[in-house]
């Protein structure tokens, strides 16, 4: 108990780092169903975008432009569920789970087509923290808080700025409407279609950042089974936060502590399997849809195919 007591400020700092993927792809998830578009596809389009970013680092040498091709991977993987629920209105859950089975896929076909069968990891390029003056030295949330990469720092911002858009500006209000009754919106002049295809780039852009931010910000490396289903998390995360940005933040942190401990726990508790230890954020995510998980909240089109003719 002593050893992850001394433990507490590498905790908090692992807990603010591992919830940024879970944050960006979380909010990705919320932009697509306030469109009354369920995307169960997360976990491929971060696969997408952790390959796509790896290998754009590694071959160009810059971290940045990663994060930028990563984005634009999981955008153009999107646009194949864009174009399937959208335009031609299959289910939305077969076509997501249809992305999650091909975007891997992709990514390790390329990744072995760049550096063959070697079990050995190829190092890329990693984003150096940022730290912010006088903010980082305060003892334990300092560090945490206040020494981490761009990407970092733009994934908490964007959850004051997305409550502020769907609150507060007329856009994010038309925006809102699609996904609660899109018939209502059309025949206010508000561009249905167009809105759920803006959802599924921003849905893309900001799922494929989350996969970028594994192999770029968080480790420097590529692996099959990189992502772990952190998709699945962050689409529950969407459930418990009650399809409110704050909501999913809060949401992303706890999930964010629970994988941060069972690291912790791996390290300083001998004598139990690390298997055990690697099931807490997956065990507390079911706990938290068993008790929070109910429809309660969630946009009234949601998931709900729209045919531009009904009326």
């Amino acid at each position: 108990m002593d050893a992850i007591i001394a433990s507490l400020p590498t905790l908090v700092a692992a807990t603010v780092r591992m919830a940024v993927p879970l944050l960006l792809v979380g909010i990705a998830e919320l932009f697509s169903e306030r469109a009354g578009l369920v995307n169960i596809g997360l976990d491929g389009l971060m696969s997408i975008g952790a390959l796509s970013g790896f290998l754009a680092g590694y071959f160009t040498g810059s971290p940045v432009v990663g994060l930028v091709v990563g984005a634009a991977a999981g955008v153009l993987i999107n646009m194949i569920y864009a174009y399937c629920t959208v335009t031609l209105c299959v289910d939305q859950v077969v076509t997501g789970m249809a992305i999650n089975i091909l975007a891997p896929a992709i990514a390790t076909f390329a990744y072995k087509t760049a550096f063959g069968d070697s079990s050995t990891l190829v190092q890329g390029v990693q984003m150096s923290a940022i730290a912010i003056p006088l903010l980082s030295d305060i003892p334990v949330i300092g560090p945490a808080l206040f020494n981490q990469t761009p990407l970092a720092y733009a994934a908490y911002l964007m959850v004051p700025l997305t409550a502020m858009y769907f609150n507060q500006f007329r856009s994010g209000l038309s925006y809102r409407s699609v996904g609660e009754n899109p018939q209502a919106a059309e025949t206010l002049g508000i561009n249905v279609v167009g809105t759920k295809y803006l959802a599924c780039v921003i849905c893309g852009a900001l799922s494929g950042l989350g996969g970028a931010f594994l192999t770029l910000c968080y480790t420097s490396t590529y692996a099959d089974g990189i992502v772990a289903g952190r998709g699945f998390i962050a689409l529950s995360a969407v459930i418990f936060g009650r399809w409110s940005p704050l909501g999913v933040l809060a949401a992303c942190g706890l999930f964010g502590f629970c994988d941060a401990l069972q690291i912790v726990l791996q390290v300083n508790v001998q004598g139990a399997p690390y298997q055990f230890f690697q099931m807490i954020p997956y065990v507390v995510t079911l706990i938290a849809l068993i008790i929070l998980g109910s429809k309660g909240g969630s946009p009234k089109a949601n998931g709900q195919p729209y045919y531009r003719e009904s009326r």
